[in-house]
């Protein structure tokens, strides 16, 4: 993995955390994480994916 595109991971996941971590999510959420997290379109589908396991996971081990 190339350093640009470890940085675009973790703003992923940076994403991802916050999102997961919110009550009330923005809406609509996809342009709310590019503008937030200088995402592209599919980074912010992928990070809206990722949140969704994290809940899911919290849920589940919590």
């Amino acid at each position: 993995m190339s350093g640009a595109d470890h940085q675009h991971s973790n703003a992923v996941e940076q994403a991802a955390a916050w999102l997961a971590d919110q009550n009330q999510p923005p809406k609509p959420i996809v342009p709310a994480l590019r503008q937030r997290f200088g995402l592209s379109s599919l980074q912010a589908t992928e990070a809206c994916a990722m949140a969704e396991r994290f809940r899911l996971l919290r849920r589940a081990f919590s």
